[in-house]
């Protein structure tokens, strides 16, 4: 899952519901599949021999290195173990440096108004066509607040004003992390960015969830949706782990778990 973004100049135009998004039917969000819903964490407990213990959960895939020249020298790197290491780095066949790589870090905002999210409609691969939230690449010299504001106004050209860190999603298979923050808007102003088709603001019963571009929007707006029910919004972290060969919006190409919330 790749998200792309491009910088931009600030637009103001009036805040308005798109035309698609008027014309989105009244329907209560569908729940997650059995295989999506929310878990808590695996624990292994000293159990008595009456009781059935839990199966193991699978070990974790641990995706090959995508290196295959030194950034250094140019050479062909080698797959191997370094010394006093324990997992497969890229090594230069000719300088001998070890490169490791490390997850990327994702944020943006979950951005509310009225009694409702801003969201925008993708105008770039992947998920071309479908809503997310306004997120992307944090940039070096930035800290994750400043990374999901900037998001939000190039993808949104809405200005937003944080208000509290809401959830964090590890993606270990694609080794991406999310932060998603709450933020209002500072002014009722916001429209498409270049990589946006359109942006809009829906109540919570007419969020498209079949047309989410994202696992980690799906969870994090159903997530969202339970503390608006419950009146109590709370930070959330988990475990998404995706499934080899499925699609990135697929509602059955992944479980969570150690799911915490305070």
């Amino acid at each position: 899952m790749l998200l792309l973004r491009s910088h931009h100049h600030l637009l103001h135009h009036a805040a308005r519901l798109s035309p698609r998004a008027r014309l989105l039917r009244h329907r209560a969000a569908p729940p997650l599949p059995h295989a999506a819903r929310l878990r808590p964490p695996r624990m292994s407990s000293a159990s008595s021999s009456t009781s059935s213990s839990a199966p193991s959960p699978p070990p974790p895939v641990v995706p090959k290195s995508k290196i295959r020249f030194c950034p250094a020298c140019g050479s062909p790197t080698k797959l191997a173990i370094p010394d006093g290491d324990e997992k497969t780095r890229a090594i230069c066949s000719s300088c001998g440096r070890v490169h490791y790589e490390n997850p990327k870090m994702v944020v943006g905002c979950l951005v509310e108004h009225d009694n409702k999210v801003l969201l925008c409609r993708r105008k770039i691969e992947p998920a071309y066509g479908l809503w997310t939230l306004p997120a992307g690449y944090l940039e070096i010299g930035e800290s994750a607040a400043d990374g999901a504001s900037r998001e939000t106004l190039e993808e949104a050209c809405a200005d937003v004003e944080i208000l509290s860190p809401f959830a964090q999603l590890d993606i270990p298979l694609i080794g991406q992390s999310y932060i998603i923050f709450r933020a209002r808007l500072k002014t009722p102003d916001f429209s498409p960015g270049p990589e946006s088709l359109e942006c809009a603001l829906f109540a919570l019963d007419d969020i498209p969830f079949d047309s989410l571009a994202f696992s980690s929007i799906i969870v994090t707006l159903r997530m969202y949706l339970e503390d608006v029910k419950s009146g109590n919004i709370r930070f959330h972290y988990c475990t998404i782990n995706k499934r080899l060969g499925t699609g990135p919006s697929d509602l059955r190409s992944f479980d969570i778990d150690n799911h915490l919330s305070v």
